[in-house]
């Protein structure tokens, strides 16, 4: 992995919340890229249940102020950063008040889904995009983590199609076992075509859910990764049907050398 520049993009990750096996890999696969002498940067919302104070989070200010346009509305851009001190590595926030100072990641006290987490998920995706433009950053790979960040792929290939930055950027995606229950708002799809994205193209997210949602993120990626052992049947079967690259689901012991051997010869061939 030397030299090579690895975007990680992901809904959750340690230390900044709790552990499970989102957060967990979106930890270990930068830090073993990190180790193996690559570049990182890694992504993730910053939600309001972090502590910004613990986690010694600051703002960026040359990287902020610029406004996103969702669903026709303009929607303030923050960009804070953070280290994770014993590894060395730096954690990009896409922030915004609206979207994310609540304090919680994806439902209320109830357990009720947000009604904006679909805007919430298209704000992410193009802040990161935004930001890395920024950074000048050209990655070779692009990794994408949790649900939240499933809209990158899409986002990348179709509304910065012509972005010049990531033309030769290679996209994987891990795909979990079952993100969410139920279904995201039932705009989504006419938020996305608000973008200039066709509906046609995505015509599955009529119906919002989880496999949906992680079927047209596979769909816009070149490689593809099973990252839990409980992966629906469905999203399995679809993920097999397409002529691309698969990583089948390995233990948490043998990530390292599995994935550094997936990037290296699948990814980058």
């Amino acid at each position: 992995m030397t030299g090579k520049k690895i975007l990680f993009v992901s809904s959750e990750l340690v230390p900044y919340l709790p552990e499970n096996q989102v957060s967990l890999m979106s930890y270990e696969a930068p830090r073993m890229v990190n180790s193996n002498g690559g570049q990182i940067r890694i992504f993730m919302p910053r939600y309001g249940n972090i502590n910004e104070r613990r986690h010694q989070l600051h703002e960026v200010i040359r990287l902020s102020g610029m406004n996103l346009v969702i669903n026709d509305m303009d929607m303030p851009l923050i960009i804070k950063v953070a280290s994770i001190p014993r590894e060395r590595i730096q954690v990009y926030f896409i922030d915004n008040d609206e979207y994310f100072k609540r304090k919680a990641t994806f439902e209320d006290k109830e357990g009720n889904l947000f009604p904006d987490n679909d805007e919430r998920g298209i704000f992410f995706a193009k802040g990161v995009v935004e930001t890395v433009k920024k950074l000048n950053w050209s990655p070779d790979i692009i990794h994408v983590h949790g649900w939240m960040a499933s809209l990158l792929p899409l986002y990348l290939r179709e509304y910065y199609a012509d972005e010049p930055i990531f033309m030769d950027s290679k996209i994987v995606t891990s795909v979990y076992g079952k993100g969410f229950d139920g279904e995201l708002n039932s705009g989504m799809l006419d938020k996305i075509a608000f973008d200039g994205i066709d509906k046609d193209k995505i015509d599955v997210l009529q119906t919002p859910d989880y496999n949906n949602l992680l079927k047209v993120a596979v769909d816009y990626s070149d490689a593809i990764i099973l990252a839990s052992e409980e992966v629906s049947s469905e999203l399995v079967d679809y993920v097999n049907q397409l002529d691309k690259p698969v990583l089948p689901f390995v233990s948490f012991q043998e990530t390292d050398e599995a994935y550094a051997n997936f990037y290296n010869t699948q990814v980058l061939k």
